[in-house]
């Protein structure tokens, strides 16, 4: 056994993430792009680190190859320590077989030994695909003076967008007496944020009953949650009232980049009693060409930029071409936007060409069936000709 810790969080970053569609097809969700000079994990384990959580297993699945090279030895977030640090935890080959993770409960099943090396009182599930600032650490204490057995962080959301999410109903305590998943008609606002504190000796049991339940779908949400609750075992809400996005669509991805540079809402990249730390390549400063107009917009280190970039969120890397007009869109590391391009409520993916005088995407009020108007996204690695049109909503997984 290693060194005890208190508290040991477990991110869960090996979904699919197939509603990102053509930014997913070679990269795991959490290895996505995200404001200019990160990736979604960056914020879990930034969270984590500041939180004073130092043990964290990252367990991964589809597509983990740029994910773990990215995470690496967890320098960036000050998490390469000798007792505790960064794991990346794949599946498998055990002497009773090899099985991939089957659901967020199996997932953290699978790796019982991992967290029992560091014998926890305490384990913090969290999700790798959400961009928020949270204090975890406050979450904790909640859940002590509680005495629960698990604490869920909940989100007080619209009445309209309530049944997205797993509901909690609370009593006055802020005891959950009830859990609903994705109900039609929802009793509550207080939506799941994916995010659970658990007594770790209890989690375990529970975790060892589920899968010994051929019909049980190994889910937290589906499962575990609900089998704890009719169990008698005390589950509180912690409320939290920061900014929180999840950010497994594309029109979600596009909305949480456009945030960032949106005064009115919370998110503040600068603060330096909470940084977000990340493994950036050492590049140049940004070169601003003559003819660049840029406005409102977040530019990183080395881009050229000799075009006009409104609104938008420019990633390492990006050169943008005289004559070339970016609006209300994302250009993820290494894009390379031509002379005369148009790219207009759109995503271009990591070191795709966008060809001279290309359009790829559109303003909305430049559409007459808004039904048909949507966020363009422009795979990975890709090439667009010459003069070719991009229309609003497609996504684009080969080269035009």
């Amino acid at each position: 056994m290693f060194n005890k810790k208190e508290c040991v969080a477990m991110l869960l970053a090996g979904g699919q993430g197939s509603r990102l569609y053509a930014l997913t097809q070679t990269v795991a969700k959490p290895a996505v792009p995200f404001g200019a000079k990160y990736r979604i994990i960056d914020f879990p384990l930034s969270n984590c680190i500041n939180s004073g959580i130092d043990t964290v297993g990252v367990l991964t699945q589809y597509q983990p190859l740029v994910l773990n090279e990215y995470i690496g030895n967890g320098q960036p977030w000050d998490l390469d320590r000798l007792h505790g640090g960064v794991h990346v935890l794949s599946p498998y080959e055990k002497a009773s077989g090899k099985d991939w993770y089957t659901g967020t409960a199996n997932a953290i099943y699978q790796n019982i030994p991992f967290i029992e090396r560091y014998d926890p009182d305490y384990v913090v599930v969290l999700s790798g695909d959400h961009i928020y600032k949270m204090d975890y650490n406050k979450m904790l204490d909640f859940h002590k003076a509680k005495n629960a057995a698990a604490t869920i962080a909940v989100l007080d959301v619209p009445k309209e967008e309530a049944s997205r999410f797993g509901i909690m109903i609370t009593d006055e305590e802020d005891n959950i007496i009830d859990f609903e998943e994705k109900p039609a008609n929802p009793r509550s606002t207080l939506a799941s944020m994916g995010i659970y504190i658990f007594d770790w000796k209890k989690l375990k049991k529970f975790l060892i009953a589920n899968e010994e339940d051929e019909n049980a779908s190994k889910d937290f949400g589906k499962n575990i949650i609900p089998d704890m609750r009719e169990a008698g075992e005390k589950l509180v809400a912690y409320r939290f009232d920061g900014y929180w996005k999840d950010v497994g669509t594309i029109d979600s991805l596009w909305e949480a980049n456009m945030d960032l540079i949106n005064p009115n809402i919370p998110i503040d990249l600068y603060d330096p009693a909470w940084k977000i730390y990340s493994r950036n390549p050492i590049l140049p400063p940004q070169s601003i060409g003559k003819n660049a107009e840029i406005q409102n917009s977040m530019v990183t280190e080395g881009c050229f930029i000799d075009g006009s970039v409104e609104f938008s969120i420019i990633s390492d890397g990006v050169t943008v071409e005289e004559g070339a007009v970016i609006y209300d869109s994302i250009l993820m590391p290494g894009a390379h936007i031509k002379k005369g391009a148009k790219v207009e409520y759109a995503i271009v993916g990591e070191d795709s060409v966008i060809g001279e005088n290309a359009q790829i995407g559109a303003r909305p009020e430049t559409i007459e069936d808004k039904d048909t108007w949507g966020v363009a996204v422009v795979g990975n690695k890709l090439n667009i000709s010459d003069g070719a049109n991009v229309a609003p909503k497609a996504i684009i997984y080969e080269d035009m």
